[in-house]
Order: structure tokens, then C-alpha cells, then sequence
């Protein structure tokens, strides 16, 4: 669990991040800090800025620590929907991607690799854009600065993400 401490210099150290992207925000407070219920943040976590969620279409920023990592999950189909389709798009750092393929160079480790299953890495760099289809497992992973992400998507239902690690909660 967050403390409220915790919680407060994530956010600080969040906008620090979107200055560096250049991203102006004038509501601080509803940056989400999301720990998925392991409580070590500084490993695996993930900020987010949601712009805007409807029933068509979703549009966030995420900021990613260095070397803090998003967990491996997929987006299953919803409601004879086929499930959430993401596009991430690199706005400032560097961000490892990994998704199914053949493996290949693995420049980032995992917090523990006992949940994690697909290793073909995609770098994406400032500009770089990669979409993942519906329920496709994926994860990344900041680099040495951290990152910044615009992601734009099908609608997004994180109570529906399932994850490889049984021990994850998002709420």
C-alpha cells in the first residue's frame, strides 16, 4: 500500500517528467499512481494521466521511472468487444517494450521473471510508436532517465486487464 507520503512524491516526481516531455497540466492531483497492490513502486509501477475514457476511444499519458516496470497483462474481449487496442507513443526517454515474437536481445530484467512469458523487445525512442493488438500480453520498461508515453486506445476497462501474476491487483 501507497502512503500518503509516498503517494505525494510520486506525483511531484511525475510532473518533473511531463515538464521534461514539455506536457503542460494544470491538474496535478488527478495523476494516478498505481503500485498493482505489490507495494514496491520504484519496480513496478506506473503514473498516469488520463486526458479522456468513453465508450470509443481512451487517451492517457504514463510516466515511468527509470527502470520501473508496467507489468505483463493483456486486454481479454469485454462484452463482445474484442478488447483494448493501444497504441504507445514515445514523447520523451526510452521505453522497452516486450511482446510475443521470437525472443530477442533482452536489455531489461523484469523485478522477477517467474510471470513474465513474452521477451521480443521493441525500443522505442522519442517519436517511436508501437500499437498492441487486443489480448496480446505485453509489458515494458523505462530506461536509465525514465520515460514518457502518450498512449491512445480502444476504451480502457482496467478492472477487465488480466495480468500473468496472480499476486497483481489494479483497482
Amino acid at each position: 500500500m501507497i502512503t500518503k507520503d509516498e503517494l505525494e512524491k510520486a506525483r511531484e516526481r511525475t510532473l518533473d517528467y511531463f515538464r521534461k516531455a514539455g506536457i503542460a497540466l494544470t491538474d496535478r492531483d488527478s495523476i494516478e499512481i498505481v503500485d498493482f497492490g505489490l507495494g514496491e513502486l520504484e519496480k513496478t509501477g506506473l503514473q498516469i494521466l488520463t486526458y479522456i475514457n468513453t465508450d470509443r476511444y481512451c487517451a492517457k499519458e504514463l510516466v515511468l521511472f527509470p527502470h520501473q516496470t508496467c507489468p505483463e497483462h493483456r486486454h481479454p474481449p469485454v462484452r463482445g468487444e474484442p478488447g483494448k487496442q493501444e497504441t504507445f507513443r514515445c514523447r520523451w526517454g526510452e521505453a522497452y517494450l516486450y511482446v510475443p515474437g521470437p525472443q530477442t536481445k533482452k536489455s531489461c530484467r523484469p523485478p522477477s521473471e517467474k510471470y513474465y512469458t513474452v521477451w521480443h523487445e521493441i525500443l522505442l525512442k522519442p517519436g517511436e510508436q508501437h500499437t498492441v493488438p487486443p489480448d496480446t500480453p505485453h509489458w515494458f520498461q523505462a530506461g536509465d532517465e525514465g520515460v514518457v508515453i502518450s498512449e491512445f486506445s480502444s476504451t480502457s476497462r482496467d478492472e477487465t486487464e488480466l495480468f500473468t501474476d496472480p499476486e497483481i491487483k489494479r483497482q
